[in-house]
């Protein structure tokens, strides 16, 4: 089972398509580090979310001699996002992100890391819930001000879930 590393972003975009309670269903594990939990979950459903199956880990020394480390070369990450790095690079597991510098410096790293559409592909494709569902999740993360997402890609993205079959 694959362990996935997310930050912050990935989960608010998840909520806001309605899709993060179906992602508990995929054959994957969640967490966050304990920091980023305390300071941008706990006080917004984080509960809800660990009740779900998120699993909220402490770093180790090593770790967080890695989060200074990474800060030190990478000062635009946020501390958060240097958590997950750290989480994900000492335990070899892969990052859900849709930060920028986080996903240059996973690059950088061959640490492996998907973003958002990845999850949303792996709702589809693993029939966790109705491909209708997902596409309509999808255009309400797409219609929200604040997404980011690559407009074309979210657009053949919906059209795939609309048809209902994997190309």
């Amino acid at each position: 089972m694959t362990i996935l590393v997310s930050d912050t972003s990935v989960i608010i975009d998840l909520e806001r398509s309605q899709l993060l309670d179906a992602c508990f269903r995929l054959p994957h594990e969640f967490a966050v580090p304990d920091l980023l939990y305390h300071r941008e979950l706990a006080e917004f459903g984080g509960a809800a979310l660990v009740n779900l199956g998120l699993r909220v880990e402490e770093l180790t020394p090593d770790e967080l001699t890695a989060v200074q480390a990474v800060r030190r070369v990478r000062p635009k990450l946020s501390l958060p996002d240097s958590y997950a790095y750290a989480l994900a690079s000492g335990r070899q597991w892969t990052l859900l992100t849709g930060d920028a510098e986080l996903r240059a410096v996973a690059q950088a790293e061959a640490i492996p890391f998907f973003g958002v559409l990845w999850v949303t592909d792996q709702l589809f494709e693993g029939k966790a819930i109705e491909a209708a569902t997902v596409a309509e999740g999808l255009e309400a993360l797409a219609a929200h001000p604040r997404c980011r997402l690559p407009r074309a890609e979210v657009q053949a993205r919906i059209t795939r879930y609309r048809k209902g079959h994997a190309e």
